[in-house]
């Protein structure tokens, strides 16, 4: 009996010590453990990646006007041509005979024009002839007149020459008609030789168009015939090679999504990368980004061209590129790891008042607002932000001088309170003051410039004003080891860290610093971090 009681009582201990540890692991399932990350300062890029295929910047298909069958074949796959070199023969014969043909054709008409100009001959014989007799008939008139007048002849003599001499005029008519005739037949069988000398013409052209040549200096990177083949040129050229004009200089043709176009330019750096050389990238620039959408599947892209020096021949057309196009860069920016960006914990919000206001408008113009309790003074912008690298940027870039520094200075500090004052303006209506104030800030820095300072003036405008200025929200770490959110403003991001903006004077500055802690994750008590790799040994089974 004493036995049992005491088997029960262990038995009752070890249940109170499971029911203990079991509530205790609960209580502590329901504690919440942070990943945490650091702000810092450094270099950073915003890019747009793209694919595109490789190719020469000058291609030529070759192809031929005429039809029929390929009879000799010079080039080959990666031969190398010259302007004017015979590449291939396509049988001759059919077009010889077309020659021959119009030939004759041609020697018909001119026979045609020797008859027509003899029988000009003959005419202008009977014109002369007819004026001729017209004349002597004329004299044998007047002669008869006299002697009517004198009695010596009879008055019907005189009427007879004078019949004939009205015979005699209008077989001089006649005779010029007939003139005329000829004449014009001469004139028409002229123009029939011209009609057979250019169908000789035309069908010399088309035996010259058998010998197929190249129209550059080049490479054959395709050939898409054979020996024997027959070609058809009908509706259009049948393609009979592709030569490259030069594989030193070539180009990789990108797909831009229309999201990312608008920070696309001419002029801009990128890289790429092909599966022929893993590990290896290549340098190029944007030449051209063209205007022109391709619409597929209702995704809609353009074409940037990226030129790059081929000169080592290693990469060949067709060839598919990754293209990286560097957009922005910050030599120094504080930034964030963008999964402190995709924290959200319930129940956590931020105060009314802690926004990180950066000015509007500031990533296009290099302006910043002001604190509500900092009162506007001329003088230069602050000495660290958007705002400084701006106008930073202004006076290396275009080389101002002292005086126009000095103006620039106080643009920007007059246009201040400006900003400032938007705050107060109703949300629809502040984009377009917004905008008339940074056009009222460009004409007035742009009348302060040289030509050639417009020029790249105009071209940091419209770089800046593709940089885009989000809202995000990050959490730190408060004294007491709770989360804070924090409303924060974004700048340009190289898809692992993110540049905050954060003005010197901001309420926020003293929390947003270089080394601050930032929340990346949560990671409830008891279990493993998202980031642990699960282990592969087997499971014990209890």
């Amino acid at each position: 009996m004493k036995k049992t009681y005491l088997v029960a009582g262990v038995a009752a201990v070890a249940l109170l010590g499971a029911t203990g540890w079991w509530w205790f692991q609960r209580g502590g399932a329901d504690d919440v453990q942070y990943r945490t990350g650091k702000i810092e300062r450094g270099p950073l890029q915003a890019a747009v990646a793209a694919t595109g295929a490789v190719s020469p910047v000058t291609q030529v298909t070759v192809g031929t006007q005429v039809s029929g069958q390929i009879k000799d074949l010079y080039v080959d796959f990666n031969s190398e041509v010259k302007a004017g070199q015979l590449i291939a023969v396509i049988d001759p014969e059919t077009f010889e005979y077309r020659v021959r043909s119009a030939q004759a054709d041609v020697d018909a008409a001119r026979a045609v024009v020797m008859t027509a100009q003899a029988n000009v001959a003959a005419s202008r014989a009977q014109v002369s002839r007819a004026q001729t007799d017209l004349a002597e008939a004329r004299r044998t008139h007047e002669r008869n007149q006299m002697l009517v007048s004198k009695e010596f002849i009879a008055r019907s003599e005189a009427d007879k020459s004078n019949a004939l001499v009205n015979t005699s005029l209008e077989a001089v008519k006649a005779a010029e008609a007939q003139l005329g005739v000829t004449e014009a037949q001469v004139k028409s069988a002229q123009a029939t030789v011209a009609q057979r000398e250019a169908a000789l013409a035309q069908a010399r052209i088309d035996l010259a168009r058998t010998r197929i040549t190249s129209p550059v200096d080049g490479i054959v990177i395709k050939r898409a015939i054979e020996k024997g083949q027959t070609v058809a040129a009908s509706l259009q050229s049948p393609e009979l090679f592709i030569i490259a004009q030069n594989l030193r200089e070539m180009q990789v043709e990108a797909a831009i999504d229309e999201a990312d176009v608008g920070r696309i330019r001419s002029g801009q750096k990128a890289s790429f990368t092909v599966d022929a050389y893993p590990g290896q990238t290549f340098e190029g620039q944007i030449s051209q980004v063209r205007k022109a959408a391709t619409n597929v599947a209702n995704v809609v892209t353009y074409v940037a061209v990226v030129t790059f020096a081929n000169n080592d021949g290693r990469l060949l057309p067709g060839m598919t590129a990754n293209v990286r196009v560097v957009t922005d860069v910050r030599e120094s920016a504080l930034k964030v790891p963008n999964s402190a960006l995709r924290v959200r914990i319930a129940g956590v919000e931020p105060a009314p008042d802690a926004i990180n206001n950066a000015a509007p408008g500031a990533a296009s113009t290099g302006v910043s607002a002001p604190n509500a309790s900092e009162k506007p003074a001329a003088a230069a912008p602050a000495a660290s932000g958007p705002a400084a690298e701006f106008r930073n940027r202004l006076v290396k870039e275009l080389q101002l001088d002292a005086a126009q520094t000095e103006k620039v200075d106080a643009i920007y500090a007059e246009a201040r309170p400006k900003f400032m004052q938007l705050r107060n303006v109703p949300e629809a209506e502040r984009a377009k003051a917004r905008e008339r104030i940074t056009a009222d800030i460009r004409a007035r820095i742009g009348e302060l410039l040289t030509p050639e300072q417009k020029t790249r003036y105009a071209a940091l405008v419209m770089e800046a004003a593709g940089r885009t200025v989000t809202r995000g929200r990050i959490y730190v770490m408060d004294a007491d080891g709770r989360p804070k959110a924090l409303n924060v403003r974004l700048g340009i991001t190289d898809g692992t860290s993110t540049e905050l903006l954060v003005l010197p004077n901001s309420p926020l500055a003293a929390e947003l610093k270089e080394g601050a802690t930032v929340i990346t994750g949560t990671v409830s008590a008891g279990s493993a971090p998202t980031t642990t790799r699960p282990a592969t040994g087997p499971r014990m089974l209890f």
